[in-house]
């Protein structure tokens, strides 16, 4: 029998619905040296708004480019509807402390409480809202594992859009389920490479018999967005506007440390695209940038793809 576990403080934090955010944080405004820009690959040059009009929302064309701006104040419909899963809760893992006999106390956040599944809803809730304000008839999205589509096609069907997803072709095979839920909220899910784009059929010509990858499905996606009136592509992972949008985790987590009068020494997130980890740590890393406080901050990567700790940074 294991010995017993001493409970010396609450295993769950939640706080008020009155104490969610009311605004994301955009970590670049405290950053002394800005993030590289984005290229146009046409000129070379640093995209401008125009450049990106045909494929962006234009609401988050200028959160996405905005490097000034601290705070985005987060519009009422979104913050109704983060009210239905938000604040998620913040959770001491007493019985992982004492399976490590660690001293160290150690919380999680959990953002798997709502109908996606992931955190991937609180930025794919904005995204499909500011499309709905410019009064678009739809957007067009890729989705690998079928998160990021599940939580996309769940925030375009309560505002009325149409949904069109490529989901890479091993991950359409292997994850019927992810698939069927999609489309349950009313998206059409297409494996990629398909034969509805030109670059599907180029790579389909090219590559008989693959089984797709994410860049191929993002490139179908944004040719969509642009090929139809009324249409922009979305995504969910790797842009400035995703971070800004997901920082409502980290902002969440420091209330919820304050409430229990607790500072973290060690602030650790999952690091695939970088939306989760960038949500969790920005409001933190804004104290450190500000010289308010100081933290330990590490980013854990797969081996089988790392984007960190191998390779070189450079544009693509």
């Amino acid at each position: 029998m294991r010995n017993s576990l001493k409970l010396d403080g609450p295993v769950k934090t939640y706080l008020d619905e009155n104490e969610l955010p009311k605004a994301w944080y955009n970590v670049r405004a405290d950053m002394k040296k800005k993030p590289a820009p984005l290229l146009n690959p046409g000129t070379g040059k640093p995209v401008t708004f125009e450049d990106l009009q045909p494929v962006f929302c234009d609401e988050l064309i200028k959160q996405e480019l905005d490097n000034d701006t601290a705070y985005f104040e987060i519009p009422e419909d979104i913050l109704t509807f983060y009210k239905m899963y938000r604040p998620s809760p913040l959770v001491r893992a007493y019985f992982l402390e004492q399976a490590l006999g660690t001293p160290a106390h150690i919380y999680y956040k959990f953002e798997g409480n709502n109908t996606s599944g992931s955190h991937k809803l609180n930025s794919a809730i904005a995204q499909a809202y500011y499309a709905k304000k410019q009064g678009l008839k739809g957007v067009t999205t890729e989705t690998g594992a079928g998160q990021w589509g599940t939580a996309l096609s769940m925030s375009t069907a309560f505002f009325g859009l149409d949904c069109q997803v490529y989901m890479v072709k091993v991950s359409y095979e292997q994850k019927p389920f992810r698939r069927e839920v999609m489309r349950t909220y009313g998206a059409s899910v297409t494996p990629s490479p398909s034969m509805t784009t030109d670059i599907g059929k180029k790579i389909n010509a090219e590559f008989p018999g693959t089984t797709g990858s994410l860049g191929c499905a993002i490139s179908e996606a944004v040719e969509a967005a642009v090929k139809q009136p009324g249409y922009r592509y979305v995504l969910g992972s790797v842009l400035n506007q995703v971070l800004l949008h997901q920082s409502v985790i980290g902002l969440e987590t420091k209330a919820a440390l304050d409430k229990l009068g607790v500072k973290a020494d060690l602030i650790i997130g999952c690091a695939g695209g970088g939306s989760n980890l960038g949500g969790l740590i920005s409001p933190f890393v804004g104290e450190k940038l500000r010289g308010e406080a100081d933290y330990d901050i590490l980013a854990v990567e797969p081996a089988s793809c790392p984007s960190f700790t191998r390779g070189k940074y450079a544009y693509d």
